[in-house]
This record gives C-alpha cells, structure tokens and sequence, in this order.
C-alpha cells in the first residue's frame, strides 16, 4: 500500500511538472506583454475594439483579450490575463461563467484546428461552428442570467489582485503567487481526474454517451472515438479518428460529425474542472454546453441530411 502511495504520488507530480512548465512557457511570456500593454494604456484601446463583441454577450470589453488570448494560446493562457487584469474588474457570478463558456468553446485553435484538418474535416466550418457557436450560447446564457437574476453575485475571485497600482517588482510578486495558484489547481484537477479513473467514472460517461450519438450522424466506430474526444479533449479524440481514418473504418460524414461535436464539447472532465476553479457555475460550463452543443449538431446532421436527399433528387431528375 505504502510503495503504491509513492508511486501515485511520485506519476501526479511529475504530471504535475509536466503540465505546469508548459503553463510556465505560455504564461510568463503573456503576463509580461500584458502588463506592457497595460502601462502603455493599449489595453484600454484592444477593450475598445472587442466591446461591440462582448458587450453582446454581456461582458466588459477588457475580457476579450482574456478570450483572444484563449483562442489563440490555450485556456491556462486565458487565465493568466484573467489574473492581470482582474484587479480593474468589478464581474459578477454570470458573467465568469459566461467567459468561462465562450472560452470552453473557443481555445486553442492553432492546435486543435490542425487536428482536425489532419482527420481530412475542412478547417472554416469548424472555426465557424466554434466561434459562432460560442457567442450564440454566450448571448443566451447571458440573457438567461439577467432575465432570472441568476448568479448576479459579486464573483469571488482565486487571484491575487491589487488596490493600487503596484510598481513592477510587487506585479511580479503578485504574478508569481498567480501562478503558484494554477499550478495547486493543476495537481487538484490531475489528483481528481485519476480518482475519476480508478472509480470508473470515466468509463460510465463513455457507456452513457456512447448509445446517444448514433442519432447524431454517427456509427458504431465513430461513436466511442467521440465519446473520448468529448470527455478527455480533441487531442485524444482526434488522435484516435485519425487512426480509423487511415484504416477506412469511417465514413466521411461521420468523420464530419465527430469532429464537429467534438469542436463544440470536449474536455468535459478535466477543461470544466479547470473554468469551474475560475469561478464558473457547471450549469453553464458543463450541463448548458453539453445540451447546447448536441442541440446544434443534431439540427446540422439533420440539414445536412435533407440537403443531400434534395441534391440526390435533382440528380436522378437530370
């Protein structure tokens, strides 16, 4: 029991290690440049560009460089300008979890659109699907919240944030503590998500998911690939329709269908896990998202399906 113990906990901090220096090399460099646009007011000039977007999902300007920084990065990324700038920020409960969601939706495109081209899945309708998706279920979980005063509390924040404006060794000190935060949060997420694992949690959401997909344009091969991509990120997900792709197990429609769900719900465990350490409520981040994202996949299967009866028609009729 006692070497197992070790072992366990020598995996979760080398993991541990792992995940944070790659958290390290991304977000020193963008808590630097942010605080540079900061003392050169560029940050006020960026809100003033992104808040026609944001406002209309109900969120102050400044947070769409937290959101840019999401898409064009990752969400650890994401969170390290959270950090710097929430001192300035007065948001409520709803609002976190609205960027919280839109940034669940939207993240680390270079990477994740690359896999997806890699399955043979046409690289605009995926970027479309994610970034249309996001704001359409941003706009509605916004006016959800306000119109049922829901999660109008001052949000809490994990974050050290400053009073007064703080010259450039205490903004270090302050980061420095940000980080060590993300990094505690990492070690959780690791520690829970094998927990997860050895109590089979992981393996009930693939059986309970797995059934359901097939009326989403998806077959037997396709269904638990999906299932994986949903739970633990399209890096797995799409690793694994790349392999069926190569052996020709799947169809390119379900291919199509896969990638498309996933783009819009993946990472369900670990992801969530980490927008909810951010302060984001799971009715929006998780429950919301998964209802939302099989909603919108099933009204496109279902177009997809008619479009092609319509075109197979006007080609018997020529």
């Amino acid at each position: 029991m006692v070497e197992r113990i070790r072992s366990l906990a020598l995996s979760l901090a080398k993991n541990t290690w792992l995940t944070s220096w790659e958290l390290i090399k991304i977000t020193v460099p963008i808590m630097i440049l942010t605080r540079i646009l900061e003392e050169l007011g560029m940050i006020v000039v960026i809100s003033r560009w992104l808040e026609p977007l944001m406002g209309l999902i109900g969120l102050p300007g400044e947070l769409g460089l937290v959101w840019a920084t999401a898409m064009l990065t990752t969400l650890y990324g994401g969170m390290a300008v959270f950090a710097a700038l929430a001192s300035g920020l007065e948001l409520t409960v709803a609002q976190v979890t609205v960027l919280c969601a839109a940034m669940l939706f939207a993240h680390s495109l270079p990477i994740e659109l690359s896999i997806s081209k890699k399955t043979g899945t046409p690289v605009m309708p995926i970027v479309l699907l994610r970034l249309g998706g996001a704001v359409l279920y941003c706009f509605i979980l916004s006016r959800l919240c306000i119109g049922f005063d829901v999660w109008q509390q001052p949000a809490p924040t994990i974050f050290a944030v400053a009073t007064e404006h703080l010259n450039h060794w205490q903004w270090l000190l302050q980061q420095c503590k940000n980080i060590g935060l993300i990094i505690v949060v990492i070690f959780c997420i690791l520690l829970f998500m094998r927990i997860l694992k050895v109590l089979g949690v992981l393996d009930l959401l693939e059986r309970l998911l797995a059934p359901v997909l097939p009326h989403f344009g998806m077959g037997r091969d396709a269904a638990p690939i999906t299932v994986v991509g949903m739970i633990l990120g399209i890096g797995y997900g799409g690793a694994l329709i790349i392999r069926e792709v190569a052996a020709g197990k799947m169809a390119r429609g379900e291919i199509y269908n896969s990638m498309a769900l996933m783009a819009l719900c993946h990472g369900l465990v670990e992801d969530t896990l980490l927008m909810f350490a951010l302060g984001g409520k799971l009715g929006g981040i998780l429950w919301g998202r998964i209802i939302f994202s099989l909603v919108v996949i099933y009204i496109l299967v279902r177009l997809r399906a008619q479009f092609a009866g319509r075109k197979e028609m006007s080609d018997n009729v020529i």
